[in-house]
């Protein structure tokens, strides 16, 4: 049983970090998983936006939910991004932290940023984060900030609440926005679990960040957000008749991808 959880373990390695790409749908981990790639996880953003829900509600908790347990029959690790926890109540987010366990999930990725711009206080966040732990002790917990995020407190506010939240339990912290490599480089030598960053357009590379220590890079919602745009581009080029053919999945490669989530039961 231990085994996908270790397995998802080492592939947060120094020099050779998780890059993680994150899925919406069914399709979209699908398809992940047939390129060849290890470890998927969700977004937040592309889950709730194609529910048409808002992210970082809890709004979307039933999606989130359902979207895992069929991820979690793909020959891929899965991590599961379930926003702040879809509670404030530490015992109904160490069940769902239970029911994704269950189900196979490897990880999930627990939030401190509110929908109002603020973030949640580091006592009761480090009390949902221990909850977790507690019941699925071999569940990677990856714990997220929104300092950066949401203009909370900066550098400051981060070193402190990662620093707490390893305290708390976390095997892994993640602080969003952040692109100053002297600050990405500190918090890296400040703790002991793995740093996740996410991924920028433009923005610092994998390899730069591997260079600095970081051992788990996320492209978040880029993914869902580039699909969007395609479709647009596309549909755009459709009433030019200038759809090419050239890489496109056919009607059966697109349709073979829900053969992936059949449920044998």
């Amino acid at each position: 049983m231990t085994d996908r959880y270790d397995a998802f373990r080492a592939l947060h390695r120094t020099g050779d970090p998780l890059l993680l790409p994150n899925a919406w749908d069914h399709a979209s981990a699908a398809a992940l998983a047939r390129a060849g790639f290890p470890a998927i996880g969700t977004t937040s953003l592309g889950v709730a936006a194609a529910a048409g829900k808002a992210d970082a509600t809890g709004a979307a908790r039933e999606e989130t939910v359902r979207l895992a347990l069929g991820m979690a029959r793909l020959p891929a690790l899965i991590t599961v991004d379930i926003e702040g926890g879809f509670s404030e109540r530490p015992d109904e987010v160490a069940e769902l932290a239970r029911e994704l366990a269950a189900a196979g999930v490897a990880g999930v990725n627990l939030e401190d940023g509110r929908p109002d711009g603020t973030l949640t206080a580091t006592g009761p966040q480090c009390e949902l984060i221990h909850a977790v732990k507690e019941a699925a002790p071999h569940l990677f917990l990856n714990a997220r900030t929104d300092a950066y995020w949401l203009d909370a407190g900066g550098e400051k506010e981060a070193r402190e609440r990662t620093a707490a939240y390893q305290r708390a339990g976390a095997d892994g912290v993640f602080v969003p926005g952040v692109q100053d490599e002297a600050v990405i480089a500190g918090l890296v030598d400040a703790l002991d679990v793995p740093l996740n960053t996410l991924y920028s357009p433009g923005g610092l590379s994998p390899r730069r960040l591997a260079e600095l220590g970081v051992r788990r890079v996320s492209t978040g919602s880029l993914l869902f957000r580039a699909a969007v745009q395609q479709a647009v581009d596309v549909a755009r080029e459709f009433t030019l008749g200038a759809v090419g053919k050239e890489g496109l999945p056919t009607y059966a490669e697109a349709q073979a991808l829900a053969e992936a989530f059949d449920d044998p039961a």
